[in-house]
């Protein structure tokens, strides 16, 4: 079978690889549809040093496929069904695996496209217990942007940041992924939604989506527009995945008591605090980190009924994925790139 690989740093390569075998006890062989590419495969590209990993590495973090053999004592899915693939290998026995809270596993063994092998290849075998079946209604990209994309957000919005209806909410970056999913997750929840992008041209799609107000960063200081724009109240909730670049205004647009969720740092991981400010005016700062296979079940679940949709910014396949990475990495994107396998 086909899998692109990461063979050194930077230097990406199509080859070909045994089929997995039978698959064994509480396995499930799928067969790959699409793979949605994210932050996490640049920092793979890039070579981060805190990966432990080896070379070559199969990448992508985030997929969907068909179900096409299951081992002995798999029941939760069946062959032929679609199914979206959670991205970290979990235990599935200690307190947290148990209880549903999926992304605190206490054994987790890596992150499939950075630390271990991921989903860009034809076929893989992988423990039934990480498949969330798709609805009807649903086909292979949207079920491919479930993982990540939508159950991130759905994790940071809902089960962290406890979004109300009635709320206002600023999204960094509304042309990126999550941030595409952030806009239609918190408009249809009933939210007043500012956003940021990068660029003119994005701020018509970005309203598309449901976002009230539109900042261009590149043009206008986020903090100040939104202080006007909340009669200098500020916001109920700052959805912060960006990083050192924009936390010290994302403090700054907070409402007394507000909550900032974050869970990436794509500009740099390391910032200041002012403490004063954070004890003063009672904020609160949360860190989220991928998400529970119930936001993966929830999120699709939306997507079949229609209340939100996947926002595609390129097809491509095996041949156009250092030039989707590099217009990842320059964030000349608006939505998802889907590497089309099976």
């Amino acid at each position: 079978m086909r899998a692109l690989q990461l063979v050194e740093d930077r230097k990406l390569a199509v080859t070909d690889l045994p089929a997995p075998p039978p698959p064994g006890p509480g396995e499930a062989t799928v067969d790959i549809c699409c793979v949605a590419l994210n932050h996490i495969d640049v920092w793979g590209w890039r070579g981060m040093a805190f990966a432990k990993r080896k070379l070559p590495l199969t990448i992508g973090a985030e997929a969907s496929g068909v179900v096409s053999a299951i081992g002995p004592g798999v029941a939760n899915v069946l062959p032929g069904q679609l199914v979206s693939i959670y991205g970290a290998r979990t235990c599935g026995r200690c307190r947290p695996c148990r209880q549903g809270r999926d992304n605190l596993c206490e054994n987790v063994a890596g992150v499939h496209g950075f630390h271990l092998d991921g989903f860009a290849c034809e076929q893989v075998n992988i423990p039934a217990r990480q498949l969330v079946p798709a609805p009807p209604g649903i086909d292979a990209r949207a079920a491919a942007l479930a993982p990540i994309t939508f159950g991130t957000v759905e994790h940071m919005l809902f089960d962290n940041a406890k979004l109300e209806p009635g709320e206002t909410i600023l999204v960094h970056a509304g042309g990126s992924g999550i941030g595409s999913a952030a806009i239609q997750l918190a408009k249809r929840t009933g939210c007043t939604v500012i956003t940021t992008i990068g660029s003119d041209a994005k701020a018509q799609k970005a309203k598309a989506l449901g976002a009230d107000h539109v900042i261009n960063y590149r043009e206008d200081r986020f903090e100040g527009v939104v202080r006007k724009l909340t009669a200098k109240k500020g916001v109920d909730v700052v959805f912060e995945h960006v990083g050192a670049e924009t936390w010290a205004g994302s403090m700054l647009c907070l409402k007394r008591g507000g909550r900032l969720v974050t869970c990436g740092s794509t500009s740099g991981v390391s910032t200041t605090i002012n403490l004063m400010q954070l004890f003063q005016q009672q904020l609160r700062m949360i860190g989220s980190f991928g998400c529970r296979m119930e936001n993966m079940a929830n999120a699709m679940e939306k997507m079949a009924r229609g209340i939100v949709r996947p926002v595609i910014d390129t097809e491509t396949g095996f041949d156009g994925i250092d030039s989707a990475l590099q217009r990842m990495e320059s964030r000349d994107v608006f939505g998802k790139i889907v590497l089309n396998i099976g």
